[in-house]
């Protein structure tokens, strides 16, 4: 998280959070919404993923599509890049120390 691509990433906090919560298993649901208008979300454990890290995730090949849900949701679920990602992330944060913590979760 803390290499030179780092200014790509969306909210760098959120966006580790959001791996976290997928661990190994738990996928991301994508919910399609063209047909009220508001455009597709992105749910993890009940909450709604910022599109922005949604789409860097995707188009980082972090996370692809597994199949659908029986609602028809679309499971997507991390790579191999996206478990690298994810376990770097987690030691670059582990690494931080109080204040540069306090200062990624509020500059991003």
């Amino acid at each position: 998280m803390d290499a030179p691509g780092t200014a790509l990433i969306p909210n760098r906090a959120e966006t580790l959070k959001v791996l976290r919560l997928m661990g190994d298993y738990q996928p991301i649901l994508m919910l399609r919404g063209d047909t009220d208008g508001y455009g597709a979300r992105w749910i993890i454990d009940g909450q709604q993923i910022q599109p922005a890290i949604a789409g860097y995730l995707m188009k980082s090949d972090f996370i692809a599509d597994s199949g659908a849900t029986e609602m028809g949701a679309r499971k997507l679920t991390l790579t191999e890049a996206g478990i690298r990602f994810r376990t770097d992330g987690l030691a670059w944060w582990a690494g931080l120390g109080l204040f540069e913590k306090l200062k990624v979760v509020v500059l991003g």
